[in-house]
């Protein structure tokens, strides 16, 4: 049995961190483990312009604790009016590493996200230019659409179309949850790659709605069906570059989840190196941990991996994190994967 694995700093590729005081509890999870992370613009107001982005990635780095190696990638929300310009001035200047697609209302704060993608093709073709990638919400807001459909219908409505009209577009399927997803992206070129969440590989529909409804578990994209998770678990430790973690690490309130028309978003920065090790460790795949979590990610974005290492070491005993972070606001509930796990996370230079 492999009691120790030592790999290369990883990065998260899809972070909510928030702002003010939720920003301020929840920094130190992510810059514990991780060296880079891409930042998604879904604030109130959303983060539109360079301007914008240069704001709040000073506020993240004054909220960093004190020695923090830890770096912001940014991104922009697109809207139906974002200017090409100055994406294109904000990617030069190394502010801004992707754009953020959201299509209008299809998760958390996407109510600017895009209704008619003919007014925002401009602005894509100036990004498959410059080679700035594409970061995808992957679902359909149809109310016509069943909830655990919407992904496969995005490839089929939007995602091929959008391809087809511009070709050069880098684009990353954020958060995919379904084998169609997954297969897409494997047959899709060297364009297109994916991440996928840290829950999506533990939870499936199931893990939300028998036995009663467990609100903590209830993200956007929803967990799928089982077949779906093992889909996802094989993309995940297969190695294969298309495939990088991108965590959707989602702080919301207690209140806020518990609520009459709870949020959906599942927090998971403090122990989600400790859940890919299980899953990687049950996959017999330990060896392709460092490519999911180090290398794929910064490979597709143009950058290069981080230098400093971390280890990981199986324990004899589980592996303890608390249940949640305390906030002035209230608690925010650290994500269950529901089994013991015995891999703990040590830093090393």
């Amino acid at each position: 049995m492999q009691t120790r694995l030592t790999i290369r700093r990883p990065d998260d590729w899809h972070l909510h961190l928030r702002d003010g005081d939720m920003l301020q509890a929840v920094i130190a999870d992510t810059t514990r483990h991780f060296g880079r992370a891409i930042i998604m613009p879904n604030l109130v107001p959303p983060v539109v312009t360079a301007k914008d982005a240069a704001a709040y990635r000073d506020r993240i780095m004054a909220a960093c604790p004190l020695h923090a190696d830890f770096a912001p990638l940014m991104t922009l929300y697109l809207t139906e009016t974002t200017d090409a310009d100055d994406v294109a001035l904000a990617a030069e200047a190394g502010l801004v590493h992707a754009v953020k697609l959201y299509p209008a209302g299809a998760t958390t704060n996407s109510a600017s996200g895009v209704r008619d993608f003919d007014k925002v093709i401009p602005v894509l073709e100036r990004m498959a230019e410059i080679g700035l990638p594409l970061c995808v919400h992957g679902e359909v807001t149809d109310k016509d659409v069943d909830i655990f459909d919407r992904e496969a219908v995005f490839i089929e409505r939007v995602l091929i179309p959008l391809r087809v009209r511009v070709p050069a577009l880098r684009v990353v399927f954020e958060h995919v949850t379904t084998s169609d997803g997954v297969d897409y992206v494997t047959g899709g070129g060297d364009n297109i790659a994916a991440t996928i969440t840290t829950h999506h590989l533990f939870i499936n529909r199931n893990d939300i709605l028998v036995g009663g409804i467990r609100p903590h578990n209830y993200c956007l994209p929803v967990a799928k069906r089982e077949s779906h998770r093992r889909a996802l678990v094989s993309a995940a430790t297969s190695g294969a570059a298309s495939f990088f973690l991108g965590t959707d690490s989602a702080p919301h309130l207690d209140a806020a989840k518990l609520s009459a028309c709870g949020c959906a978003g599942i927090y998971t920065a403090p122990n989600t190196m400790s859940c890919l090790a299980h899953i990687f460790d049950q996959a017999d795949a330990l060896a392709n941990l460092e490519a999911f979590t180090s290398l794929n990610g910064p490979a597709f974005y143009r950058l290069p991996p981080n230098d400093t290492k971390i280890n990981l070491i199986r324990r004899d005993h589980p592996v303890t994190y608390p249940q949640a972070r305390k906030t002035p606001d209230g608690d925010v509930t650290i994500f269950d994967c529901g089994v013991p796990l015995y891999w703990d996370v040590e830093t090393t230079e």
